[in-house]
């Protein structure tokens, strides 16, 4: 691919932008020698205004997902995209969030380009445990673990029951609950279904990739091992 397309689908703007930025000198390699839209050098080379390129397609972020936005790139309110660069929203192919965490529920939310990944993730096939912790209006009545486990709880409306999820209680209001599919409002309606209200929620894991201490808000690009990660059993929470 020539570098005028190549650094134009990254997002940092239209081929005539580009094309301005390489007449401009603001396009180098590592060394600072000014580079030509037909020159070929690796990618980890290509410099724009002194700064590495964002990563090339196939890119996979994580991040600490807020409260209060939504993930979504239409809605009046505020977005997970809006936490993004501005030119990660117009990268071409574009940037997905894998699956989705309602306004109300925060925590780990994945980003990626790559088509085949995200179906991947969130195919039912797949069986990617999503870990979250959950503060309840009541307190839990000691059944629900039992019910939650045993692949046969139905939920309001849906036509197949639920597969078995983990329950690990925190506290009397307090419990983390690990679920295999990514049914709608999946998790408040559980706790609904057993007559308790969920106050806050909170992704802490997908797979073996743990939230951590990544600040509320902020993401970053995960390597090839934490995208592995996800296709590992959830570790040590």
């Amino acid at each position: 691919m020539k570098l005028v397309k190549l650094i134009a689908n990254l997002g940092y703007g239209s081929r005539k932008d580009v094309t301005q930025l390489f007449r401009a000198g603001r396009i180098t390699d590592a060394a600072g020698e000014v580079l030509y839209a037909d020159d070929v050098v690796p990618y980890e080379s290509i410099r724009v205004d002194d700064e590495p390129l964002d990563p090339p397609p196939g890119v996979v972020l994580m991040m600490n997902k807020p409260l209060g936005v939504t993930c979504s790139r239409k809605d009046p309110g505020r977005v997970v995209y809006d936490l993004l660069p501005p030119r990660y929203n117009v990268r071409s192919p574009v940037l997905s969030s894998v699956g989705r965490l309602d306004r109300d529920t925060s925590g780990l939310l994945l980003f990626t380009d790559d088509g085949a990944l995200l179906h991947r993730i969130i195919s039912p096939k797949a069986q990617v445990a999503k870990v979250y912790e959950a503060t309840l209006a009541e307190d839990l009545r000691g059944d629900e673990g039992p019910l939650f486990a045993s692949g046969t709880m139905m939920l309001e409306s849906e036509k197949e029951p639920l597969a078995p999820a983990v329950l690990q209680v925190l506290g009397p209001r307090r419990a983390r609950l690990t679920v295999t599919e990514g049914r709608y409002h999946q998790v408040r309606r559980m706790f609904a279904a057993a007559g308790n209200h969920v106050e806050t929620l909170q992704r802490i894991s997908v797979g073996g990739l743990l939230l951590g201490t990544l600040p509320l808000g902020e993401w970053r690009v995960l390597d090839a091992d934490d995208v592995a990660l996800i296709f590992t059993a959830p570790g040590n929470l």
